[in-house]
This record gives structure tokens, C-alpha cells and sequence, in this order.
């Protein structure tokens, strides 16, 4: 569909219900019916929703989901080069936020097409709303890894965040998920379990983390999303020790180290120098050995 005033086209981004079909933003079956090019996660999903609308995709419908969406990009890209106005949605939510879209924003973003979104339902900001923990700061880590030993590992790196956290689960590792969460964060810390949001059986499980290990013991069924409270302000002073270790944890996940100071200081509300300064000492004493006698006090 070549463009003959040499305009690119627009990459629209939109939001679906995440349970209840009621909740679709108004723009989306404008969207829908008037796009040049539908791609959606599962067409089937997609064709459900546009019955639910009382409405019909005009456009040529595509799939768009991980195990083509590396392939796919590019010949979406071109169609936006060509001038193609093209709606991506998914199954439920916000693309791009744990569903397919990242790719295809990027490769938008790096030519220079314009994006642009139609509002919609969030699962991530449903569940912090109701789950009736802070939420002036709040952290979205997504799904947690499959494997034990991965996912422990991902959330003592979390340990010590502030932030009220949310993550995505499956219902089959929920209570593997909140036992290891118990272990890590301790088993009184504070959560809540979100299952079926605006759907029909809605329900929000508060309580302490080792209590909601127990109760998803039995089982749970639903799109799960977990809203734990974050690491408590401690009144004593972390040593230089500890400071520099939380330092290391973060490098080791990935983190710059002027990035990993400005997060644990932010955590430990402690100046960034007396971050950085610590830091530079156990470098330094790490170079100089203990015989010399300047290692870390």
C-alpha cells in the first residue's frame, strides 16, 4: 500500500480489556474497524473482541506473538514506511508490558515512524490499586524465571527494594512463587494475590506472604498478578560492608555501578558519596591486600 506523498504511516499501540469486554477504551473499535493492518497476538482472540464490539476489522489481520514477532517486524515496518496506519493489540492489557510490541516500538522508533497509543486496561495498575499497599512509588518486575534456583536469584535482588512491587504469575507456580517470596522477603511482609481481574470471579487475597503461600497451597485458577510491599526503612545505619555488597548484587545483575550506588543509596536513604565512598575504599583495600593494613574496617 505505497504512500505517493511519501508520508510513513503510524504504529498505534491499544489497550484491551483484561477481563471484562465492558472496559474497552472508546478509540479502540474506531481503531479497529478504520487500521490498514490489524496485528494481533492470536486472531481468534482478536475476532471474539470485534464480535464482542459489534464491530469489523476492515484491514488486512495479521499475527503478531513471540514466536513470530522477530520475523514479523520487518514486514510491519515496511508497511508503516509505505504509510500504513497499523494496530497492534494483544490479548489482554497494554502490548509492549509482558506481551509482544517491544520489537516492533524499536524498529519504529529507530525510523523515525511516529507511535502512538489508545489507552486502555492495565492489570499491573488494577492490582496496585486494589491490593491496598503503597502506592506513591511502586516497580513492575514482570514474570518471575521457571526455574528455582533463576527465581530466587531474581528476588534477592529485589530484597531490599523499597518500592511496592508487582508481578506477574501463572497459577500452577503461584504457590512455589509466594513460598520462595516468603523465603526471601521474609514471611511476614505484606502482599496481595489479584486473580480474575474485572472478570467474574474476581478475588484479592491480602495478607502476609507466608499465609498466601499456604492458601495458594490448595490450588489457585486465573491470571494471577502479585503485589508485594517493599523492604521496610531500617533505623540502623548499614556499615560500609553491607552497602558495598548491595553494590556488587546489583553489578552482578546487569546494573552499572554508578547506576547500582544510586539505587542502593536511594534504598538505604544514604547520600550517593557515602555509597561511593565506600565503594572506593573496599577497591582500594582490595588492591592494597590486608598486609598492608588497610582493609575495610
Amino acid at each position: 500500500m505505497a504512500d505517493v506523498t511519501g508520508t510513513t504511516g503510524t504504529l498505534v499501540l491499544a489497550g484491551t480489556p483484561i477481563g471484562d469486554v465492558a472496559d474497552a477504551p472508546p478509540r479502540l473499535a474506531a481503531e479497529l474497524e478504520t487500521a490498514d493492518v490489524v496485528a494481533a497476538e492470536d486472531t481468534r482472540r482478536l475476532r471474539r473482541l470485534t464480535q464482542a464490539l459489534g464491530i469489523h476489522t476492515t484491514g488486512r489481520v495479521v499475527s503478531y506473538f513471540e514466536g513470530n514477532e522477530s520475523a514479523r517486524t520487518p514486514e510491519l515496518v515496511e508497511a508503516l514506511m509505505d504509510g500504513a496506519r497499523v494496530l497492534l493489540v494483544t490479548d489482554a492489557g497494554m502490548p509492549s508490558v509482558s506481551d509482544p510490541g517491544y520489537r516492533l516500538v524499536a524498529a519504529a522508533v529507530e525510523k523515525d515512524i511516529k507511535v502512538t497509543a489508545v489507552p486502555g486496561p492495565s492489570a499491573v495498575l488494577t492490582a496496585l490499586a486494589l491490593s491496598g499497599l503503597p502506592v506513591d512509588r511502586f516497580c513492575f518486575e514482570g514474570f518471575l524465571p521457571r526455574k528455582a534456583g533463576e527465581r530466587l536469584g531474581r528476588l534477592r535482588e529485589v530484597a531490599d527494594e523499597r518500592r511496592t512491587m508487582v508481578f506477574f504469575e501463572a497459577p500452577h507456580r503461584l504457590d512455589d512463587t509466594l513460598a520462595a517470596m516468603a523465603e526471601v522477603f521474609g514471611s511476614d511482609r505484606r502482599a496481595a494475590v489479584c486473580r480474575e481481574l474485572t472478570k467474574t470471579y474476581e478475588e484479592v487475597k491480602r495478607g502476609p506472604l507466608g499465609e498466601l503461600a499456604v492458601w495458594a497451597a490448595e490450588g489457585v485458577r486465573g491470571e494471577i498478578t502479585v503485589v508485594v510491599e517493599g523492604a521496610a526503612e531500617s533505623a540502623e545505619e548499614l556499615d560500609a560492608a553491607e552497602l558495598v555488597r548491595r553494590v556488587q548484587v546489583r553489578e552482578e545483575a546487569g546494573e552499572r555501578r554508578k547506576e547500582a550506588i544510586a539505587a542502593v543509596a536511594a534504598a538505604a536513604g544514604l547520600p550517593k558519596r557515602d555509597v561511593f565512598d565506600a565503594v572506593v575504599a573496599a577497591k582500594n583495600a582490595a588492591r592494597t591486600g590486608p598486609a598492608e593494613g588497610k582493609g575495610l574496617s
